[in-house]
């Protein structure tokens, strides 16, 4: 899962995208409605955390603007009163959580988002191989998988893909974050460790040049 948060505090901008990523969530972060747009325009979102009181372009705005391309949006905001809320909401955000909020409940909420789609299931089946999506588990027959953020982000874009192949730019466009350097052979070398702790036979195949499917 890939998320962008747009807040224009930076301190708390900084604070939340760090805390989306300790709950193994890749996520990138703009300070303006502007920048914002870029980053959704340039990268496939899964779920973006919008401020609605932006500077430079609005984030009713942006809000407008991305909604139904295909992120998510939860919308923060200061304003308490009900008519806001609705008003973010009929903008084309899809929830609305107001601040100060608790953490968790936010975490809470971007997962609940990123798993919002009919072809998608909380608990995703591919053969003996079992992805609790919403958990953040993973097991093969009736043995729990012990796997890192980024081992289980890749597992589970792979079961997503249900046999379609996944190329290594897919990987890393939705397993990290665009502070990565694309050039790296991070996905690779976290693609090794996964297989080791899958065991045999091999649930992963590699396709030269092309990419990775389940």
């Amino acid at each position: 899962m890939r998320v962008l948060v747009v807040e224009d505090h930076r301190t708390l901008a900084d604070r939340i995208a760090q805390g989306l990523r300790q709950a193994g969530i890749a996520v990138d972060a703009a300070y303006d409605g502007a920048a914002a747009l870029d980053a959704a325009a340039q990268t496939s979102y899964d779920v973006i955390v919008l401020d609605r009181d932006l500077p430079v372009v609005h984030g009713d705005l942006v809000c407008r603007t991305v909604a139904g391309s295909g992120p998510r949006i939860l919308m923060l905001t200061a304003a308490a009163d009900v008519h806001d809320r609705i008003d973010g909401l009929e903008l084309g955000a899809d929830d609305y959580l107001g601040k100060p909020f608790a953490f968790a409940e936010l975490v809470a909420r971007v997962r609940a988002l990123a798993r919002r789609s009919p072809s998608l299931p909380p608990v995703l089946h591919r053969g003996d191989l079992t992805v609790d999506r919403a958990r953040h588990r993973a097991s093969r027959g009736s043995q729990a998988l012990s796997l890192t953020r980024k081992e289980f982000g890749i597992l589970e874009t792979l079961a997503a893909a249900d046999g379609a192949l996944v190329s290594a730019e897919e990987l890393l466009e939705h397993v990290w974050d665009a502070s990565t350097d694309p050039f790296s052979n991070i996905v690779s070398v976290t693609m090794a460790r996964l297989r080791r702790k899958l065991g045999d036979p091999p649930l992963i195949e590699t396709v030269v040049g092309k990419g990775y499917r389940l």
